[in-house]
Formats: structure tokens, sequence, C-alpha cells
């Protein structure tokens, strides 16, 4: 199973998140297990490509 890194935190009755690769793009639910849901469905939509234009964060080899 793959994972992927997520930031949340509860506003108050309300837990907002967002994925770590995709930094521009909140969503939010009624528990933590919703927003995780919510956040489930945002990134099969942010990594398809069915949201042109979105932005990520990637990481950079330095020498």
């Amino acid at each position: 199973m793959d994972t992927t890194k997520f930031v949340h935190w509860q506003d108050g009755d309300s837990w907002i998140g967002y994925l770590a690769e995709f930094p521009d793009y909140h969503t939010q639910g009624d528990t933590l297990a919703d927003l995780e849901d919510h956040l489930r469905d945002l990134y099969a939509d942010l990594s398809t490509g069915k949201v042109a234009g979105a932005r990520r964060v990637g990481e950079l080899q330095l020498p």
C-alpha cells in the first residue's frame, strides 16, 4: 500500500488539511477520518491530471 504525507489541524468543529506534495489544495472534513477520505479523493484528482496546472512540491538533489 502506498502512502503520502499530509498536514492537518482542527479548527472549531472541522478538520482541515492538505497533501504535503500539493500544499496549494486544502480540503476539510467533520472528523479526522472524514478528512482523510477527502484527502484520498483529492490525491486521486491531483495525481491523475484531472486538475489542470496542479502545482506540486518536488525534491532537488544538490551537489
